[in-house]
C-alpha cells in the first residue's frame, strides 16, 4: 500500500460553457485572487493552473496590478502556468493549431517566469495519435490524462507512444482531475479517509505516492486545504503539497512498463462524450476556414509581401487557439456561449483575409489591370480551375485566356450578367436624386465608364475597368443641372453595365507559386492541350475521362474512378431520431428512419468542357420533431428539398459534390452513406499529422455506450471508398462493414440530459439549447468521392486533400492596363509521396513571445513544418529561394544545420514530424 500521498491543489476552468466567457471569467477572478492570497499566506500552498496561459491571461487583464505577484510564486515553483494557451479539442482543430497552441503557451509562460514542464490534458475527449511526437518535440517528457484510456493500463502511468515512435511518460488520472476531493469532504477525518483510498487503490500506485488531485470545476480549494494537510499528514503516511509538475519529477519513481501506442479513444475508463463531432456542424466549418484562411495569409505574407504581419497574425492565431477549448468548437456550450464561438471565428478569419490579400496586392501591383493574378498555396505546381468576372465576347466570338509565355488556353463561360440594371422615368426635377447615388465614379458597385446626356434623357454606361480617362463628377453636375432647366418635364435615366460573364479559366501554377492571365476575345477557341479531356454532360451523368458519375433512379450517384473501381449508391440520405445531447447520440426507443426520397429531379447546370454540373433534388417527408415521450417519432412530417450539387473538373480523379437543405425538424440526426462494393473490417481518417487506423468497435466498459462514431478532419477511408473532407467531422462504418456513413446535421436541443439511453451519468446541467436544433438554417456541405480498389494510400489521398480544401488564390491587377504579364514565379516545392505541409511562415529572432521566434540568432527565415503520412520511410526533397537551411524542434529552437546542395534533401521516418527553417 502506498506509504505517501502528494496532494495537488488546482482547479479545471472551462473557459467558457454553461455560461458565456465573460461570466466565467467574473468567477476567474475571485478564484484566483483567492490562490494569491492564500499562496502568500502559507508557505506550503501550492496551486497548479489547470495548464493552460488562457486563465492567467484572462485574469490579468482584469488584474494588471497583480503581475508581479503572479511571477514571483511561478518563479519560486509555486504556482505552476501552462504550456498550453488553452485546453484543447484535440480532434477537432488541426494539427498545425495544436503545435501553435502549445508555442504560444510556452511562450506567454515564459513572459512569468516559465512554463510547467507537464503536457496536461485532464478533460479533453480523448486524444490524437500524434501528441506524444507534438509534446516530446517540444521537449516536453510527461503528461497527464484522464479520458480514453485503454482497459489495458492497471497502473496510474504508462508509456503513450506516437506513430513514429516518440513517446511521453503519461500519468492516468484513473479517478478524473478531482479523485482528492473525496477525502478532504471531513476536514477532521481527512487521514482516515486517505487510509481507506489508498487501500482501495493500492493495486494501481507500485511503489509511488498516492496522487491526489485537490480542485474541480470554477473553484479555488478552500484557504485552509495547508492546514487540515499538515494535521492529517503523520510519520507513517506523510502528505505533501505540491504542483503537478513537482509530482512528476519529484515523487514518483516507478518505470511503467505498460506502452500504448496511437490515439486514446477507449470508453473503458470514462465517458469521452463521442457527440460533440457532430453538434453544432457550423462552428466546425468556422474553425475550418479560420484555419485554412489564416495559414493563407501565413504563406503569403512570407513568400510575396515585404512587410511583417505577425502582430496580426498571432491574433488571428490567439483568437483561433481560444475556440478550440473542449467546451467551445465542440458545441456543447449555451447558445449564447457558441455565438460567440462562432464570432471568435469568424474575426479570426477576417485578419487573417486582411493579411492575405495585403500580401497579394504587392504581386498584384506587377498585373495589367485588365488580368488576373493567381497564387498557389500549395508546395506542387497545379493546374487549377478559377473563376473570374471578365467582358463577354460579342455573339459568334470566344473567349481564350492567355498566360505570360504567350500560350491560349480555352475558357468555359459559366453565367452572364445583366447589362441593364435600371430604367427609370422621372421629373427633371428629382435629377439631383439620381446623382447622388454616385460615389465618386462608383454606381451599383461598378464605375462609370462614360455617360449620354441629350434631351430628356440620361445614359449611364458602367464597366468594372473604365477606359474612358478621368471623370469629372462635378461637370455631371453642372451639365445635369442645366440640362435639366433647358428641357423640363419627363426624363429617362438609363444605366447600362457593360456586358460581363463569369469565365472558368485553367491555369497552370508553380509550386507556392505565382502566374498571370489575361482572358481575351478570339474568333477562333484555343485548342485543348494534348493531355486535356473535356469534362461532359449527359441528362444522367458526368465525365471527365478520370472519373464517371451516374444519377441511378433513386438519385443516388454511381461513381467509377480510374481504376475502374465503381461505388454504387453513393450519397444515399439517412434520418433518423435523435433524443440525445450535445454530447452522446441516442436513437428513440422505435426509431422511424427515412432513407427514400418521395421526389427526385434531375438538372444539368453546366456540359463543360472545364466543368460539369448537374443538381439532383431530393424531397424527403422528415418527422417533424420527437413525440411527447420522446420514445417516437412524431407523426407529422415536413416536406423537406435536398439538392445535391454534383461536379467533375477536368483532370480531377474525384466528383465534388454539395449538399443543402433548409432544416425544419427537431430532434433528428441525418447521415450520408457511401456503400461499399464487400464489407470492410477497418477504416481510416486523416487529421491531427497522422492517418488513424480503427476497427467497428469501440472500447466499452464505463457508463458510455461506445458507440463506434469516430473523428475525420481532411479525409476518410474505408474500403475503396475515400471521401475527401472540407471540415473536422463524424463517421461511421455501418451496416456490418457495408457502408460509410457521414453525419451532416445532428439537431439536438439540450446541453445534457439526466436521462440518457446511451449513457449513464449526466455530462452537465439539462440546460436547453434551441439554436442547437438548427431550425431555419440551411445546412450546407461539400465533399469529394475517390473510388480507388488500393484504399487512400493508392489513391495518393493525403494530396487529392490538400487540393480539394485549398483552392488557388486569385486577384485582379492593379498595374497599368497596357502592361505586359509578368513571368510565372515559383516559391518553394516540396516533392515526396504522401507529405504533409502543414505550415509555411515567415519567422524572426526578434519575435518573442509571437510564437514565431526561431531561436537561431541569424535574422529572419521562413519555416516550414512537414509530415511524413505514412508508415514507410519517406525521402523529401524542397527547393526554392534558399541557400541555408536548419532543423528546429517544435519551439523554434535549432537541432541541426541541413547540408543545401541545389536544393534539401529530408530523410523523414514514418509520421515524422520535421521542421526546417530556410534562409
Amino acid at each position: 500500500m502506498p506509504d505517501s500521498v502528494v496532494f495537488v491543489p488546482h482547479f479545471h476552468w472551462d473557459r467558457e460553457w454553461y455560461e458565456p466567457f465573460q461570466v466565467f471569467r467574473h468567477r476567474l477572478v475571485t478564484a484566483l485572487d483567492t490562490v494569491l492570497e492564500t499562496a502568500e499566506a502559507d508557505p506550503d500552498f501550492r496551486f497548479t493552473v489547470d495548464g493552460q496561459m488562457a486563465a492567467i491571461e484572462d485574469y490579468l487583464e482584469m488584474r494588471p496590478e497583480n503581475r508581479d505577484r503572479v511571477v514571483a510564486l511561478v518563479r519560486e515553483g509555486r504556482l505552476a502556468i501552462g504550456p498550453w494557451l488553452i485546453l484543447l479539442d484535440e480532434f477537432l482543430c488541426s494539427g498545425e493549431t495544436i503545435v501553435r497552441n502549445l508555442q504560444m503557451g510556452r511562450a506567454a509562460a515564459e513572459r512569468l517566469g516559465g512554463a510547467m514542464s507537464v503536457g496536461y490534458l485532464p478533460d479533453m475527449f480523448g486524444h490524437v495519435a500524434q501528441m506524444p511526437q507534438i509534446l516530446a518535440r517540444a521537449g516536453i517528457e510527461h503528461t497527464a490524462l484522464w479520458r480514453g484510456v485503454p482497459g489495458s493500463v492497471d497502473g496510474h502511468a504508462f508509456r503513450w507512444r506516437a506513430p513514429d515512435s516518440s513517446e511521453v511518460r503519461t500519468e492516468f488520472l484513473f479517478d478524473g482531475y478531482d479523485n482528492g476531493l473525496d477525502v478532504l469532504l471531513v476536514p477532521d477525518r481527512i487521514a482516515g479517509a486517505l487510509d481507506e483510498y489508498a487501500r482501495m487503490t493500492a493495486e494501481r500506485w507500485g511503489g509511488d505516492p498516492v496522487l491526489a488531485m485537490a480542485g474541480t470545476d470554477h473553484n479555488a480549494p478552500d484557504p485552509r486545504l495547508a492546514q487540515w494537510l499538515r494535521r492529517a499528514s503523520s510519520k507513517e503516511r506523510p502528505i505533501t503539497l505540491a504542483t503537478l509538475d513537482e509530482y512528476v519529477h519529484g515523487h514518483v519513481r516507478d518505470e511503467p512498463a505498460t506502452v500504448v501506442t496511437g490515439e486514446l479513444r477507449s470508453h473503458v475508463r470514462g465517458n469521452i462524450l463521442p457527440g460533440v463531432l457532430s453538434v453544432r456542424l457550423g462552428l466546425k466549418q468556422r474553425m475550418a476556414v479560420a484555419e485554412r484562411t489564416v495559414d493563407q495569409a501565413e504563406r503569403m505574407n512570407a513568400l510575396w509581401s515585404e512587410r511583417d504581419e505577425s502582430p496580426f497574425l498571432s491574433l488571428a492565431w490567439h483568437k483561433i487557439i481560444e475556440s478550440t477549448a473542449h467546451d467551445s468548437v465542440v458545441g456543447s456550450g449555451t447558445d449564447e456561449t457558441c455565438d460567440q464561438v462562432a464570432a471568435r471565428l469568424a474575426e479570426a478569419a477576417q485578419t487573417s483575409r486582411a493579411v492575405r490579400d495585403a500580401a497579394l496586392a504587392e504581386p498584384a501591383a506587377r498585373v495589367p489591370s485588365n488580368s488576373h493574378l493567381v497564387a498557389n498555396p500549395l508546395p506542387s505546381a497545379r493546374t487549377a480551375l478559377v473563376e473570374v468576372d471578365v467582358v463577354a465576347p460579342p455573339h459568334g466570338s470566344d473567349l481564350v485566356a492567355v498566360a505570360a509565355d504567350g500560350s491560349a488556353h480555352p475558357v468555359q463561360l459559366a453565367s452572364q450578367a445583366p447589362t441593364v440594371l435600371s430604367d427609370e422615368r422621372m421629373d427633371a426635377s428629382q435629377l439631383e436624386r439620381v446623382l447622388r447615388r454616385i460615389h465618386r465614379r462608383e454606381l451599383f458597385g461598378l464605375l462609370i465608364d462614360h455617360y449620354e446626356l441629350t434631351p430628356n434623357s440620361l445614359v449611364f454606361h458602367l464597366a468594372e475597368v473604365p477606359t474612358s480617362g478621368p471623370f469629372d463628377l462635378m461637370v455631371l453636375r453642372r451639365a445635369v443641372a442645366d440640362a435639366a432647366a433647358a428641357h423640363p418635364g419627363e426624363w429617362r435615366v438609363r444605366t447600362l453595365a457593360q456586358a460581363r460573364a463569369g469565365a472558368l479559366v485553367p491555369v497552370r501554377v508553380p509550386a507556392c507559386g505565382l502566374a498571370a492571365f489575361r482572358v481575351e476575345v478570339s474568333d477562333r477557341p484555343a485548342a485543348p492541350a494534348a493531355q486535356f479531356v473535356p469534362a461532359t454532360a449527359t441528362a444522367r451523368a458526368l465525365s471527365n475521362g478520370l472519373v464517371e458519375v451516374q444519377v441511378a433512379d433513386d438519385g443516388t450517384l454511381d461513381v467509377t474512378g480510374a481504376d475502374g473501381t465503381v461505388l454504387y449508391g453513393v450519397g444515399r440520405l439517412v434520418d433518423g431520431g435523435d433524443r440525445g445531447d450535445s454530447y452522446n447520440y441516442a436513437p428513440p426507443a422505435a426509431d422511424s428512419l427515412v432513407s427514400e426520397p418521395v421526389h427526385i429531379t434531375v438538372d444539368v447546370l453546366e456540359n463543360g468542357p472545364l466543368r460539369s454540373r448537374m443538381r439532383v433534388t431530393h424531397v424527403y417527408e422528415w418527422p417533424a420533431a420527437l413525440s411527447a415521450d420522446r420514445d417516437v417519432r412524431a407523426d407529422e412530417t415536413v416536406p423537406t428539398p435536398v439538392e445535391m450539387l454534383v461536379e467533375v473538373r477536368a483532370g480531377e480523379p474525384f466528383v465534388r459534390v454539395s449538399t443543402s437543405f433548409l432544416n425544419r425538424c427537431a430532434d433528428h440526426r441525418l447521415r450520408l452513406h457511401v456503400p461499399l462494393p464487400e464489407p470492410v473490417t477497418r477504416s481510416a481518417s486523416a487529421g491531427q499529422f497522422a492517418v488513424t487506423e480503427r476497427g467497428l468497435t469501440a472500447e466499452g466498459g464505463w457508463g458510455e455506450y461506445p458507440l463506434p462514431t469516430y473523428p475525420a478532419s481532411t479525409f476518410v477511408s474505408a474500403g475503396p471508398a475515400t471521401v475527401l473532407l472540407d471540415h473536422s467531422g463524424e463517421y461511421e462504418v455501418v451496416d456490418d462493414g457495408s457502408a460509410l456513413a457521414l453525419t451532416l446535421l445532428r439537431a439536438i436541443g439540450s446541453i445534457s440530459v439526466n436521462i440518457h439511453p446511451l449513457r449513464d451519468e449526466p455530462a452537465a446541467s439539462e440546460i436547453p439549447v434551441p439554436g442547437a436544433q438548427e431550425l431555419g438554417m440551411r445546412i450546407e456541405h461539400r465533399f469529394a468521392v475517390v473510388p480507388c480498389a488500393t484504399g487512400w494510400q493508392g489513391a495518393d489521398a493525403v494530396a487529392l486533400a490538400e487540393k480539394f480544401r485549398n483552392d488557388v488564390l486569385v486577384t485582379r491587377g492593379t498595374g497599368p492596363a497596357e502592361g505586359r504579364l509578368p513571368a510565372d514565379v515559383t516559391g518553394f516545392r516540396v516533392d515526396g509521396r504522401g507529405v504533409h505541409v502543414s505550415s509555411i511562415r515567415r519567422v524572426s529572432d526578434d519575435a518573442h513571445g509571437t510564437g514565431t521566434s526561431t531561436g537561431t540568432g541569424t535574422g529572419t527565415g521562413t519555416e516550414m513544418r512537414l509530415t511524413a503520412m505514412s508508415d514507410t520511410a519517406t525521402t523529401v526533397r524542397v527547393t526554392g529561394p534558399f541557400t541555408e537551411a536548419t532543423t528546429v524542434d517544435l519551439l523554434g529552437r535549432p537541432i541541426s544545420p541541413e547540408p543545401v546542395r541545389d536544393g534539401l534533401e529530408l530523410a523523414l521516418a514514418p509520421w515524422e514530424i520535421r521542421t526546417v527553417v530556410l534562409r
